[in-house]
């Protein structure tokens, strides 16, 4: 009701269009599909910064968080770098990477019992002994088990995140290209931009990943700001 309510009030207050909340889904859907994060370069399933999605609409992430995890669609996992930093997966997505990395090793049959028993009902993005000893019937062992097949990371003494395996160069290609686009943006004249100039530019080298999720990343972190202009979407870096 909490999340009802602020969708609410923010399409009363005239930030985003009522259609926009409907066609967020599926205008994200063949985007975050599309996500080069599943290449052979990343070992990691197609994936992408939580906030990246917030470029397509102010709702995006609560919309995320709400229906399409409910339902079961998508997962969120900690990406590492930054505590409020979130990747999103979709869940088929995310368990046929897990079965495919655990092919023919001992942790299979665990591996496969922990996305029956814990991922499929259990929509949390992180796990604490409580849960998943008792509500789970995990021992320690078990557990680090999952840590070594790259299901589970550790968040503190007792409790895990959810993780992805591969994640490790995904997140390197991900923050070097982030790194790399931004430097493009603040060796600009005013440290700004035409959206469809940097389009058009050929990516570093570093951007593994495309330049247009990057620059989806970028907006949706609030690493730039998007400032309407007579030559179209400018984008300046948020602290000039």
């Amino acid at each position: 009701m909490a999340d009802k309510g602020r969708a609410l009030a923010l399409i009363q207050d005239g930030l985003i269009q009522l259609r926009a909340v409907g066609q967020w889904r599926n205008r994200c859907t063949p985007w975050l599909r599309s996500s080069p994060g599943g290449c052979s370069m990343t070992r990691c399933p197609p994936s992408c910064c939580a906030t990246s999605s917030t470029a397509w609409c102010p709702l995006a992430q609560l919309w995320t968080s709400t229906c399409m995890k409910e339902e079961g669609l998508v997962r969120l996992f900690q990406l590492g770098f930054d505590t409020d930093a979130f990747g999103v997966v979709f869940t088929e997505d995310y368990k046929a990477k897990v079965v495919e990395a655990v092919a023919g090793k001992e942790s299979e049959a665990l591996v496969r019992r922990f996305l029956d028993s814990v991922l499929t009902p259990c929509a949390d993005i992180s796990y604490d002994t409580v849960r998943m000893m008792q509500d789970f019937g995990f021992r320690d062992a078990d557990i680090t088990q999952l840590v070594g097949a790259g299901v589970l990371t550790v968040r503190d003494a007792g409790s895990w995140w959810l993780a992805v395996p591969g994640a490790g160069r995904f997140m390197k290609a991900f923050l070097r290209g982030r790194k790399a686009v931004l430097a493009l943006i603040q060796k600009a004249r005013y440290r700004e931009v035409l959206l469809a100039e940097l389009q058009s530019r050929r990516p570093p080298r570093a951007v593994r990943l495309g330049l247009p999720y990057h620059i989806h990343d970028l907006i949706g972190a609030q690493l730039v700001r998007c400032i309407p202009s007579t030559s179209g979407t400018l984008l300046r870096l948020a602290d000039t």
